[in-house]
């Protein structure tokens, strides 16, 4: 199972180092340590965090943007859903839930589970704008 330095977490959550510390040593976010006794956090674990949340955040939730990357969005696998022949991956970006349908075979050979960190990229061929009522 991955596991995540306290920036990588920091970066993957859109928060600073000092708030994922806070977190841990509240309690709130688990911690281990990693082969140089530095405090890490599990996959698995990050990857619950971040879907909590998201959810807490609801949808008016304004996301942290750390760079601009057109149509790619770093985040953690929160969950793979399997059959025989196709699999559905979700993946906590932020605030943002991706899901992506692939085949069975390309998810197992990517070794794509809950806890890893991913980029979804996203291609469109129609984007529909919405804006808010303004009256």
């Amino acid at each position: 199972m991955p596991r995540f330095r306290i920036s990588e977490a920091a970066a993957l959550l859109g928060v600073s180092d000092d708030t994922i510390r806070r977190w841990a040593d509240s309690g709130r976010l688990p911690t281990v340590l990693d082969d140089a006794g530095r405090r890490a956090i599990e996959g698995a674990n990050l990857a619950e965090f971040a879907k909590d949340m998201a959810g807490d955040q609801g949808s008016t939730a304004t996301p942290v943007v750390a760079e601009s990357a057109r149509n790619r969005f770093p985040g953690i696998i929160t969950r793979v859903t399997r059959d025989t022949v196709m699999a559905q991956v979700e993946i906590q970006a932020g605030p943002h839930r991706l899901v992506s349908l692939m085949s069975r075979e390309a998810a197992d050979e990517l070794g794509l589970e809950p806890g890893v960190l991913a980029v979804g990229a996203v291609k469109s061929t129609n984007v529909v704008i919405e804006m808010p009522d303004r009256r």
